[in-house]
């Protein structure tokens, strides 16, 4: 019994010696205090790897990583008019640079204008946003005019191209002369809208307000030299070395731009976007529902003809549609259903083309007014082209295809008993009053309602009674 708690001490006192750094103590490199740890505390995680990282080292490490981390930029292209469409492919960039975490936004731009509604939105989802943005107008011979004025100005950052030019555009109204006191409220609605935008990101704000009375339009250069924009490049590579290191103020707080290396995402519209792009042209919408109209009322006159009924209704389903992305005027869709009904009318009443060209005249007038822009600021619009070629398309469609239509309908049958009225025979034998003529090399029963007609008399048939021929003589 003694021998085995003398082996049971000798073992401990061996531990002991072993573990001197583990048992408590001090450390024999720092000659600080070392905690207490028996031999169980050890844990597998705790190996001279792990323990290798922590401190300095671990710190190094960290930095290291996060300096590797690849910077993204997101890039979207806007070449179009501000519609609808465009509206939710702007709006959808920000939300995946934002969840993204992009370093900024790029939007290169190209446009005419367009509705002042969707250009509300887009301005106000940039003005709102947490990641910055950059319009860029670009390439060389682009503008950003009336709506994009807006636009640009809005963004962080306002760059352009050479070769570019910045304004509002004030087309010619299309509906005639409107009311001047709706045209001043409309401008002056703009003007503050665009001073509002001028000041937050403090550009030139008399410029901006001129660009919209005054329907000013400058350069790149002269842009730069009115503090119009923040920079001119040359190309997108140029554009993010210029912008690397800015401080952006968001409404989320300050951040540093850091663009110099990094990686460009090009994001495009997806299958809905270009879609909605497509329809909220008002030229599609508007052809699509004249084909629409062609091919509902072809069915309506030729019944069974399927084709042009199913064309129809899906090509006046999907203009409805697209009709409500856009501002339209009903008094200009009532006079071009008026002049659908002016042609139907010709083609029934005899009126020596007074119907035909009054129809002509509604349409050209429903289809210039059919499109109801609220501001002469707003480029959304019909092209004549368009409206020339859909108007003599229409003419010669009532005209001539539903024309032939009701005349197929309404013709004199030429087959059948029917198809006899009208025809000549010979008399075979004397009609006195009943007996028998030739038509068609056919022997047919008749009677004459005038008496006696001799064999070899020609008579035309009047009508057909009960299989019987009922003739009078020709004269």
């Amino acid at each position: 019994m003694r021998f085995v708690i003398f082996h049971i001490i000798l073992f401990s006192l061996l531990l002991q010696v072993r573990l001197p750094a583990t048992a408590g103590g001090r450390s024999p490199e720092t000659g600080r205090a070392m905690p207490h740890t028996t031999l169980w505390e050890i844990k597998p995680a705790e190996s001279a790897e792990s323990l290798a990282l922590t401190g300095p080292a671990a710190a190094r490490k960290t930095v290291q990583e996060q300096g590797s981390r690849v910077r993204k930029v997101h890039l979207i292209s806007v070449d179009a008019s501000i519609n609808p469409s465009s509206t939710e492919y702007i709006q959808s960039g920000i939300r995946r640079a934002e969840q993204e975490n992009a370093e900024c936004l790029i939007i290169k731009l190209n446009t005419p204008g367009g509705l002042l509604k969707s250009t509300r939105m887009i301005v106000t989802d940039i003005l709102d946003s947490d990641v910055p943005v950059v319009v860029f107008v670009y390439p060389g011979g682009s503008q950003s005019a009336s709506a994009g004025v807006f636009i640009t100005l809005a963004a962080h950052i306002a760059a352009m191209a050479p070769g570019t030019n910045i304004g509002a555009a004030h087309p010619v109204s299309l509906q005639g002369q409107q009311d001047s006191v709706m045209i001043e409220k409309a401008t002056n609605d703009a003007a503050a809208f665009i001073r509002t935008i001028s000041e937050k990101r403090e550009r030139n704000v008399q410029w901006a307000e001129d660009a919209v009375r005054k329907s000013l339009s400058i350069t790149e250069t002269e842009a730069m030299k009115m503090n119009v924009i923040d920079l001119i490049a040359i190309s997108v590579p140029d554009l993010l070395e210029q912008i690397d290191g800015k401080e952006i103020s968001l409404s989320s707080g300050t951040r540093i731009l850091e663009t110099a290396n990094a990686e460009v995402v090009d994001i495009e519209m997806d299958f809905k976007q270009k879609l909605l792009s497509l329809l909220s042209d008002p030229n599609i919408a508007y052809i699509l529902m004249m084909l629409g109209i062609y091919g509902i009322m072809f069915e309506l006159y030729s019944p069974g003809a399927i084709f042009p009924g199913v064309i129809g209704g899906i090509s006046l389903i999907v203009a409805f549609y697209s009709l409500q992305t856009l501002p339209v005027n009903y008094a200009g869709l009532a006079l071009i259903i008026f002049a659908i009904i002016l042609f139907i009318l010709e083609i029934k009443i005899v009126s020596h083309g007074l119907l035909s060209i009054g129809g002509i005249i509604s349409l050209i007038l429903g289809s210039v007014m059919l499109i109801n822009t609220e501001s002469t600021l707003e480029v959304i619009k019909i092209s004549w082209y368009v409206i020339l070629v859909i108007v003599i398309l229409t003419a010669a469609f009532f005209l001539f295809a539903i024309g032939f239509a009701i005349k197929a309908q309404t013709r004199k049958p030429t087959t059948g008993v029917e198809g006899l009225v009208g025809e000549t025979g010979t008399v075979i034998t004397d009609l006195d009053p009943e007996g028998q003529v030739s038509v068609h090399g056919e022997f047919w029963f008749a009677e004459s309602p005038d008496g006696h007609l001799g064999k070899g008399t020609k008579v035309r048939i009047i009508r057909v009674s009960n299989m019987k021929l009922i003739v009078q003589k020709v004269i």
